[in-house]
């Protein structure tokens, strides 16, 4: 079909994932970024452009990599120490992997959870970083048209990278108390797709959670595997944050909680796991799908040709996660410089009345910025984004595009900058609060002005007309201790 210039629309040539709006680039969360990328704050080359504090990256403890590589330069087959492993590595294509780098991988993933669980390396499957582990796993897992259901607030990109290609639909469940998950309300959401005829093939987590920097508890956890265990639905754990936890309560990983549960199907369980958070590289592509079924393993494997590691960052990081010593002390070092990041920025925030969900892991804050809205609605805090955005110039994404049911909450990351640019970013907050506060206060005055004149007019009528009755009404004159109810200005006058 031709349009009326004679050009074919693009809804007849191409495929409906083409020319539909799945992948969501068009939300505010998606926005903050153009936004940055179109003026991207630089300390001298650009000081007023729009600083960065709406990705979650982790750049803290880059340079303790960067020694690791100086000193070990035969992990890399680029180097004159490594390239006699040049011609293996570059023609390597086994959609398996390194064997010693899923090994390294595999040992990597129980010591960031404090090596309460191991991990088997045959499980372990490759896939291009998170996104395309989500992908793969619900490609395994559920037929378009089918449903997950996820805890609400949860990020924005779960929706593209879990349904756009796959057709899977997310239900999000309500909680009533940041990310605390009550049975009821799971039970509720189970209920509700089933009314509607979705069939619920299983349920995904983050833990920590992105966006609020919380843990969950074990009870929790139990009752999810309970509750999956019972309806024979699958539950899928988000980990990738697992090494960011710098404060108690420390993480219990859903891998921790089922191996002391013998009587539940192992084969309803499935992790996701990166790189991209705990060792900061989101540029390697590492992403990994860990099940506990054979079946899920087997296909994901196959599929994982799609998207596979290459394989010269798998040599790197085989050795680099294979050196123990190394692996403890960044750990340590990493979470120790988060937390003090972290309590940098929370308190600086404090002292201008911003307040923060509590929080232990994660590269972000949960920001508090009902009291500056006008009206409790998504309207109103769109526009307050809008304005941080354009007037403040920074990047922080609005809680609505967390699916969050609360007007007011917005994300800020603080892991992807260097100290000055945080100290930059707070002052301007500073800055724009002092400035809300004072037009605030300025309103505040402007109707309290003309209601204070009219106090005063009303009060000077009612003593005039007080006044020219009082010897006519003097006989009438109660005394204060009457029982008689007196009138407000008599009393007002004892």
């Amino acid at each position: 079909m031709e349009s009326s210039n004679g050009v074919f629309n693009n809804e007849q040539l191409l495929s409906t994932i083409a020319t539909n709006n799945g992948h969501g680039e068009d939300v505010e969360y998606f926005d903050g970024w153009k936004a940055y990328d179109n003026d991207p704050y630089h300390p001298s080359n650009n000081p007023n452009g729009v600083i960065q504090m709406g990705l979650a990256e982790n750049q803290l403890s880059f340079d303790l990599i960067k020694e690791w590589m100086v000193k070990n330069p035969q992990a890399s087959i680029c180097t004159h120490e490594g390239v006699n492993k040049f011609t293996d590595i570059a023609i390597f294509q086994d959609y398996h992997g390194l064997p010693k780098f899923r090994s390294a991988v595999a040992k990597f993933m129980g010591k960031a959870r404090g090596d309460r669980v191991s991990f088997d390396p045959e499980r372990i499957v490759m896939s291009g970083g998170a996104t395309g582990a989500n992908e793969t796993l619900m490609f395994c897992l559920a037929d378009p048209g089918e449903a997950f259901l996820v805890p609400s607030p949860y990020y924005p990109a779960f929706n593209r990278d879990l349904g756009w290609r796959t057709g899977v639909k997310l239900i999000p469940i309500t909680c009533e108390s940041w990310n605390k998950i009550t049975e009821e309300a799971l039970k509720s959401a189970y209920e509700d797709a089933q009314n509607k005829k979705i069939r619920v093939k299983g349920l995904i987590i983050t833990n920590p959670s992105n966006p609020l920097g919380t843990v969950q508890d074990f009870d929790t956890l139990k009752m999810l595997v309970n509750f999956v265990n019972d309806k024979r639905i699958h539950l899928v754990c988000d980990e990738i944050f697992a090494a960011t936890v710098f404060n108690s309560p420390r993480l219990i990983s859903v891998a921790e909680v089922i191996k002391d549960m013998p009587h539940v199907n192992y084969d309803l369980f499935h992790i996701i796991y990166s790189l991209s958070k705990d060792l900061g590289m989101p540029g390697f592509r590492v992403g990994v799908v860990y099940s506990y079924n054979d079946r899920v393993v087997t296909t994901a494997r196959k599929m994982s040709s799609f998207g596979l590691v290459s394989s010269q960052t798998q040599y790197m990081l085989a050795s680099l996660l294979s050196d123990d010593v190394f692996v403890t002390s960044y750990l340590d070092k990493s979470r120790e410089r988060l937390s003090q990041r972290h309590k940098h920025l929370t308190r600086e925030l404090a002292k201008v009345g911003i307040q923060c969900l509590k929080s232990n892991a994660g590269l972000f804050v949960w920001m508090d910025l009902r009291h500056l809205l006008k009206k409790p609605t998504k309207e109103e805090e769109l526009k307050l984004w809008k304005v941080i955005i354009n007037d403040v110039k920074i990047n922080v994404s609005p809680g609505s595009s967390f699916h969050c049911n609360e007007a007011g909450w917005f994300r800020v990351c603080f892991a992807n900058m260097d100290d000055e640019t945080v100290d930059v970013s707070l002052q301007r907050i500073r800055t724009f609060v002092r400035r809300e506060n004072k037009e605030s206060n300025n309103n505040n005055d402007n109707t309290q002005k003309p209601n204070l004149k009219k106090r005063k007019e009303m009060m000077k009528l009612s003593r005039l007309s007080f006044n020219s009755r009082r010897f006519e009404e003097t006989p009438n004159l109660l005394s204060p201790h009457s029982p008689i109810p007196q009138s407000p200005l008599v009393k007002a006058r004892t």
